[in-house]
């Protein structure tokens, strides 16, 4: 390939016509002039670092479109909810129910994962349904689209998608995809577990060993990965994840934070009139945090294994939503089977 700086001549006039067609948000020519010329750096970045041929990525991210409902979704997503808003849309009945049906047909990849990792099925179970409907609801955006009109015409991240559209495009290369097909979240995240692409890139595994890391059509190769994740994130095997907590209403500022990092002890907690019913050790890091519900507000703890479920989405919301959910689908589980002849695992 020439030297990169000799490409500049010619991609000048293929960038002048990277206005990301489909646009129905109006742009002023200097905004039009500015995207353009950070489209144009983005693209040479990634031919100096990458390889990649400047004429061909430019024509690939002509054909992105800027997708206005992506730039709504994103500025009201659901974590914005409070907590007794958010947990109906993902603890439901029919949720629980298809989770133990999905645990049932995937029972020995799931026995085979938490053998390898030491996860719970039940959390991996709960990731997928709060993600996907375990598989179903995957998203209906073009991953493209969606990476393109966030990293250059949404501000407040732009520099996080710009370096997952990089992701993507590397992942696309890596894995012989056509970046034109995949289809995902409006945030660019991928297939059944919903793995954004440098996650994809870093955690997915071939867990069936057929050669290929796939998570759009693969429930082994969802589950290892979701497991893969998890341990690589800091999961601890056998340790609890949350438990909920009372305090004094005139003691809970000194200790209530709003960050799922444990960045205090359960010693410390406890010396500061936070009671909950579970023998922990002192010395285990934890942190307090503030549920909000139509009645009195819900205290819990979090521990370490809570952090990583927030790992997977920066939510408490989200990891209360996941841990609820594993909850409800082990206990239904058991529940059906205590209920056949013999009770036993089926």
């Amino acid at each position: 390939m020439p030297p990169l700086r000799r490409n500049c001549a010619r991609l000048a006039p293929l960038i002048a016509l990277l206005s990301l067609a489909g646009t129905s948000i109006p742009a002023g020519a200097e905004e039009q002039a500015a995207q353009a010329e950070q489209i144009q750096q983005f693209v040479l970045e990634l031919a100096d670092k990458h390889g990649f041929e400047p004429g061909e990525l430019t024509v690939l991210l002509r054909g992105a479109k800027l997708v206005p409902r992506i730039l709504e979704a994103i500025a009201s997503p659901a974590e914005a909810k409070p907590w007794y808003a958010y947990r109906p849309i993902f603890v439901t009945r029919s949720r629980i129910e298809e989770g133990v049906r999905f645990w049932d047909r995937n029972a020995a990849l799931l026995e085979k994962a938490e053998q390898a990792f030491g996860v719970p099925p039940e959390i991996i179970v709960a990731i997928l349904g709060v993600e996907t409907r375990y598989g179903r609801h995957r998203g209906g955006f073009r991953v493209l689209d969606s990476l393109a009109t966030l990293a250059f015409n949404y501000p407040p991240r732009s520099a996080f998608f710009r370096r997952e559209l990089e992701q993507f495009l590397l992942l696309a290369r890596e894995e012989n995809l056509d970046p034109l097909e995949p289809v995902g979240s409006y945030a660019g995240a991928m297939g059944r577990p919903q793995f954004i692409s440098s996650s994809y890139r870093a955690y997915a595994i071939d867990f069936d060993g057929d050669g290929f890391r796939d998570l759009w059509g693969n429930d082994a190769d969802a589950i290892g990965s979701i497991a893969n994740y998890f341990v690589r994130h800091g999961w601890q095997p056998g340790d609890p994840i949350t438990y909920q907590a009372s305090i004094d209403a005139a003691k809970v500022d000194a200790v209530l934070s709003g960050s799922p990092k444990p960045t205090r002890t359960v010693g410390e907690l406890r010396r500061n009139g936070v009671q909950f019913d579970a023998e922990l050790d002192d010395t285990a890091a934890a942190t307090l945090f503030r549920l909000e519900t139509r009645g009195e507000p819900e205290h819990w703890i979090g521990l370490q294994n809570f952090y990583v479920i927030t790992r997977y989405n920066h939510s408490i919301l989200y990891a209360m939503a996941v841990y609820q959910l594993s909850r409800e689908i082990l206990g239904r589980r058991g529940q059906l089977q205590t209920a056949q002849p013999g009770g036993g695992d089926r």
